[in-house]
């Protein structure tokens, strides 16, 4: 198991909470990363999420990979 923290920002501003979680290897860890962008992406309210991205980091800090939120949006029509 390996601990993966989940930090969500843009340009301007980072989400004010944190998301740790244990995973057993990288595939699980971005399905994970997926699931936090939907969340996000379902709450009602007038932010363009657009221009986020979620930083996958290992418990040393690392980058382990980044998520744009816009990837897990799809095509506007």
């Amino acid at each position: 198991m390996t601990q993966v923290y989940f930090i969500c920002s843009n340009a301007k501003q980072m989400l004010p909470s944190c998301v740790r979680t244990e995973v057993d290897g990288m595939q699980e860890a971005k399905e994970r990363a997926a699931t936090i962008v939907r969340s996000l992406l379902a709450r009602p309210g007038p932010e363009d999420w657009r221009s986020w991205v979620l930083h996958a980091r290992d418990d040393l800090g690392e980058e382990i990979f980044a998520l744009p939120f816009s990837s897990v949006m799809g095509r506007l029509h």
